[in-house]
């Protein structure tokens, strides 16, 4: 979600409640850091066949361009040897790029978010509570949020994208990887609901993960809709709370999109993304122990 780009406020420092965080029945592993707040390991995650997702290999997060360096530090200890950034150029321009560790560049993978980027950004500036009422209020950016969602399945390019970064995740050559977008919760959390589902991982632990992202970004949000209130740019900041949140019904757009679409989620991991037997099966094999 790109209200971020409103605010100069940093991020919000990481919770001191360390590494492991509970949810449910499981563990969610958050990297924690200053400069992001959303950044996990996807790791943990038990399987159907009883087996566990390896940890240590995919990560998820928002964007990481305001790292500070012990953040850099601390993600150069991850031994990522690859970064996807599902970011549009705008998003890159209001944010800035990715700040990596030595050596490490960010392969740019955009998904489109339907131009809510620049709306929102043109929303905001204008400081006009009528203008950002007419845009965001009565259940319009709930609406808008499903119909990005069905992007997700619908857009041939966007698919294309995931299915880039899930098959380079497949390959047994790649080392540790992470991926992410601005917010860290909708491209990237379609994605990481997709890889986990492909992993055999319960529909309702995928959800779980998801979901998860209201949990960690919940006081940066509030942080930052107090400062578009403080600086008078926002009269009902409440109004952007649709979109800096994760929602079920915004996952369920995608999955009945994906339904109709493709009758079921093999169908859209197989002829969606052009994923075939042979890539699930490594991947699989490299993520499942």
């Amino acid at each position: 979600m790109p209200a971020a780009s409103a605010t100069a406020a940093d991020p919000a420092p990481a919770s001191s409640a360390g590494f492991h965080h509970p949810w449910g029945a499981e563990t969610i592993r958050q990297i924690p850091l200053q400069g992001a707040v959303n950044v996990r390991d996807i790791g943990g995650y038990r399987t159907y066949t009883g087996g566990q997702v390896r940890q240590g290999l995919v990560y998820r997060s928002d964007a990481l361009s305001k790292l500070t360096p012990a953040d850099v530090t601390a993600v150069s200890g991850l031994g990522l040897t690859k970064v996807v950034d599902f970011r549009i150029p705008m998003e890159l321009q209001y944010e800035g790029a990715d700040k990596l560790p030595p050596g490490l560049s960010p392969t740019s993978r955009p998904v489109s978010d339907l131009g809510l980027y620049g709306t929102l950004v043109g929303a905001i500036s204008s400081g006009d509570p009528v203008k950002q009422e007419q845009m965001l209020g009565g259940g319009r950016a709930e609406a808008y949020m499903r119909d990005i969602y069905r992007t997700f399945v619908t857009s041939p390019e966007n698919r294309a994208q995931f299915a880039a970064t899930l098959r380079e995740i497949a390959d047994g050559g790649q080392g540790p990887l992470l991926y992410h977008c601005t917010s860290g919760k909708d491209r990237t959390g379609w994605v990481s609901y997709v890889l986990l589902r492909a992993l055999a991982v319960p529909e309702s632990s995928a959800e779980r993960d998801y979901l998860a992202s209201n949990t960690f970004r919940a006081a940066y949000d509030a942080q930052l809709r107090a400062g578009l209130k403080q600086s008078g740019r926002m009269q009902n900041p409440d109004l952007l709370i649709p979109l800096q949140e994760v929602r079920q019904d915004y996952l369920a757009s995608a999955t009945a999109r994906l339904e109709a679409d493709y009758g079921s989620f093999y169908g859209y991991l197989t002829d969606g993304l052009g994923l075939d037997l042979r890539t699930l099966a490594r991947l699989q094999k490299k993520m499942v122990r």
